[in-house]
Order: C-alpha cells, then sequence, then structure tokens
C-alpha cells in the first residue's frame, strides 16, 4: 500500500478521477490538462499502473478501463 508521502501530486487527481468513477488513461489525461498541467497518455497509464501495483486500483478485464479499489489518501470511503 501507498502512503501519502509514496505519491505524487498527479497520483492524488487520479485518486479523485477514480473517486467520482472509472477512468481510461486518455479520459485522465484530458482531465489533468484543464487541471494542473498536460502529461503524455504513457505516464498517465504508468502511474495508474503503479498504483494498480499497489491495490487502489483495478485495472478491470485488463482493458484500460481502471476502477478505485481502495484510496491510499484516507479521507474518502474505501471501496473494499
Amino acid at each position: 500500500m501507498l502512503t501519502a508521502d509514496d505519491m505524487r501530486e498527479v497520483d492524488s487527481y487520479l485518486l479523485t478521477y477514480l473517486d467520482e468513477g472509472r477512468v481510461t488513461p486518455s479520459y485522465a489525461r484530458r482531465r489533468l490538462k484543464d487541471d494542473m498541467e498536460e502529461y503524455s497518455r504513457g505516464y498517465v497509464q504508468q502511474r495508474l499502473k503503479r498504483l494498480e501495483e499497489h491495490s487502489h486500483v483495478d485495472n478491470l478485464f485488463d482493458t484500460g478501463l481502471y476502477e478505485l479499489v481502495n484510496d491510499p489518501r484516507g479521507d474518502s470511503d474505501d471501496r473494499d
């Protein structure tokens, strides 16, 4: 599990989007562009993969559609 100290600012934004519903890397990238700065799709996918590796998100059926499993920030309801 990641702690708040292990996360980057972009991870917090991704978790916020995931708290609102499922996301794809392309969708998250567009949201990030509006909220903070522009990142490559690959970088966003890498950050989502890191969250998945630490069991915070699930890549549904390996399709690139991500869903929040539990929020390491601790300020939102967990999905477990």
